[in-house]
């Protein structure tokens, strides 16, 4: 029997490869004469880079110190080199909310994450592939544009300091000293569809997740809307609110182009491959219902083994829905079930090879 485990993570509790490994112990306790493949899932944002390196044996990491965190202080960031080519940069981990001392929302910046692209353009990058997830910016990616050469500045002729607030000062925005984007052209992965602007953009939904009050909304909103001003582009397309912007302000500068995330992290692992002749893809992740089914990597799987028409069963820490196996209703509680996340995703592997639990039916894998 040829089974695929491709899990998201289980946030807070297990890595969508932790999670993998995991099954894959369970399921061969039972029948250890299997093939198992993994291909840990990701929808764009953490834990991407791993999802590709686990399944990419000839990538390599590049490691970039003395980047720009995005409170200031120094980090290293890194890449991820592809053999085709192609640099994957997640912003997350030069540019990321859980890098900051304390909230900064108005002066948070995207400046690392454009230092490590700059880096990846040298080292011969053809292609740029962003993962945009976790960001703790509202700068709509100026300060990544500004570590590839974009200048924007005020009324004096004065470069505006890196934030979001700051770019309520913006006059012109100088792309003279500019990079030119891979001539393989550059994707943003993201699982959102926020457009720049409004009350769904990215300062008035995600700037209170990253420390701002109304009042600090407001401010980041006129600055985003000065910096829309000014670089052109579209700031009402699906998904320019991503990362506080920053999809807006590659999109508008570098003509990136965005894409689900977790629709191209399959791609990346060659999914659609590994479930041409699999008898069965299980997959998961910590909270399964209704929005899985909409952008995220389980929901992904999902309607690429209907499609590929391979049975498929769903793993998940808790569910909204019947059919998923959950490590709460194992461990009895969802406290015990984050306790051991582990040794409970190895009992459900082994449940599903002793086929002691129901493959997933038909609602659950219907496209998002």
């Amino acid at each position: 029997m040829r089974v695929v485990l491709a899990p998201d993570s289980f946030k807070g509790t297990a890595t969508a490869a932790e999670a993998a490994a995991a099954l894959r112990e369970g399921w061969l306790s039972v029948r250890p004469r299997d093939e198992l493949l993994t291909r840990a899932m990701a929808d764009g944002g953490e834990g991407t880079t791993a999802a590709v390196l686990a399944a990419t044996p000839r990538a390599v990491v590049r490691r970039v110190p003395g980047c720009t965190g995005p409170d200031g202080r120094p980090v290293t960031g890194s890449y991820a080199l592809l053999p085709d080519g192609t640099a994957l940069v997640e912003l997350a981990v030069t540019s990321g909310l859980p890098l900051m001392a304390a909230p900064a929302p108005l002066t948070a910046t995207t400046r690392g994450t454009g230092q490590v692209i700059a880096a990846a353009l040298a080292a011969g990058a053809r292609r740029l592939t962003v993962a945009l997830g976790g960001s703790a910016s509202t700068d709509g990616g100026a300060g990544l544009l500004g570590a590839l050469g974009l200048r924007l500045l005020d009324a004096d002729g004065n470069r505006l300091p890196d934030g979001g607030h700051a770019l309520t000062a913006a006059v012109r925005a100088d792309r003279s000293g500019l990079l030119p984007p891979p001539p393989d052209g550059v994707r943003l992965l993201t699982d959102v569809t926020d457009p720049l602007l409004g009350p769904d953009g990215a300062a008035a939904v995600y700037g209170p997740q990253k420390g701002a009050g109304p009042q600090n909304v407001r401010a980041l909103e006129a600055g985003l809307r000065q910096l829309a001003a000014l670089l052109g582009g579209d700031p009402a397309a699906p998904g320019a609110g991503a990362a506080g912007g920053t999809a807006y302000g590659l999109a508008a500068a570098w003509g990136a182009v965005t894409t689900p995330g977790a629709a191209a992290v399959a791609d990346l692992l060659h999914l659609d491959e590994a479930l041409a002749d699999a008898d069965l893809v299980i997959t998961g992740e910590g909270r399964f219902d209704a929005t899985s089914l909409r952008g995220k990597a389980a929901g992904e799987v999902l309607y690429r083994a209907r499609r590929a028409g391979t049975p498929a069963a769903v793993v998940a820490g808790d569910s909204a829905v019947p059919a998923v196996l959950t490590l709460t209703r194992l461990a009895g509680s969802a406290e015990a079930a984050c306790g051991r996340p582990l040794h409970w995703l190895r009992r459900a592997g082994a449940l599903l090879a002793a086929r002691r639990w129901a493959l997933a039916e038909h609602p659950l894998t219907s496209r998002r």
